[in-house]
């Protein structure tokens, strides 16, 4: 059956004021990421235990996911949420077929901390088969402080696999914040996460992405980051430069036109040949990203170290 068919009739499970959740069936947990992706993406497989994103940032690359389902990448995106039906089972066997050596990022396209974690657990049920499990290379990102919560299963993860956290975040301006991610937590709410992470040895970094043209990329707003970050116990720091998808641009510009209007022809002519910037602009953020987090001894990306005493493996499927 049609993605689009089998969304149209998920089973309503909760409505909100402007949110409506859904229950939707699953065939696959674990997606192979896509060989044109490959060079820009430090694992092999993903996975996103939601579909759709309550946190509405403007510029979300996944709302073109929702096109699948016959649901625009407006509104429905951030209002109508999709939880996969979880299959403890189905989940574990899944991963059971992944090579060790293939690394996996949970949270790729949508938040798997939005608040649809909070009223269905789905995503520290994942974690809970990811503990009983060895030799794993996992990559998790969010922009949620929820992550907090479940400090207890990435310790124990962390033992035994190799874990890094990614925290977005795009500022420290919390007024921008709120304009570019309407309803994700505040920034100092991440970075809080971040040191909560760090202090119990769980390895974690930031994410600066994207990084917005005329917006979030001034050097001093960068520092500033790299600063905090570092100061709450990150250990890393990455950040790329804004890419827009068709669906990205139906969202993005009429945002971009409404809050900042002085900048709104220069998007639209820079991206009018497709989703990633080129030449000099890009490198120069590149090239400055480097300086700053090497000025505040953070390193680019992190590949934790083999566990040294690895636990034996125990059953996926245990109870």
């Amino acid at each position: 059956m049609p993605l689009a068919e089998i969304a149209a009739q998920a089973r309503l499970i909760e409505a909100k004021t402007l949110v409506e959740y859904r229950e939707l069936p699953t065939k696959r947990w674990i997606g192979r990421i896509a060989d044109g992706e490959s060079s820009r993406a430090p694992f092999d497989w993903t996975i996103n235990p939601y579909r759709g994103c309550e946190f509405a940032c403007r510029y979300c690359f996944a709302r073109y996911t929702h096109e699948f389902m016959d649901l625009s990448p407006g509104d429905d995106f951030d209002q109508q949420i999709f939880a996969k039906q979880w299959s403890r089972s189905a989940f574990a066997s899944e991963l059971a077929r992944i090579p060790r050596k293939e690394a996996i990022g949970l949270g790729t396209a949508t938040d798997p901390y939005q608040p649809a974690e909070r009223r269905y657990g789905i995503t520290r049920k994942m974690l809970e088969v990811f503990a009983q499990d060895s030799g794993r290379r996992l990559h998790i990102t969010t922009k949620s402080d929820l992550i907090r919560r479940d400090v207890d299963l990435l310790e124990q993860i962390a033992r035994r696999n190799r874990l890094i956290v990614y925290v977005t975040v795009t500022t420290l301006d919390t007024h921008l914040a709120r304009a570019l991610e309407p309803k994700a937590p505040r920034p100092d709410l991440r970075l809080e996460a971040v040191r909560v992470l760090a202090a119990a040895g769980i390895p974690t970094g930031i994410s600066v992405s994207p990084i917005l043209p005329g917006i979030n990329d001034s050097y001093h707003s960068l520092d500033m980051l790299a600063r905090a970050a570092a100061d709450a116990g990150a250990g890393h720091m990455w950040g790329n430069v804004l890419f827009l998808k068709p669906a990205s641009k139906s969202v993005f510009f009429p945002f971009l036109q409404e809050r900042f209007p002085a900048l709104a022809r220069a998007y639209q002519q820079a991206y009018a040949q497709g989703a990633f910037l080129r030449g000099e602009y890009p490198d120069m953020i590149a090239r400055r990203v480097e300086q700053i987090r090497i000025a505040h001894g953070l390193t680019r990306r992190h590949e934790s170290p083999e566990p040294a005493c690895p636990e034996p493996q125990m059953a996926l499927f245990a109870a």
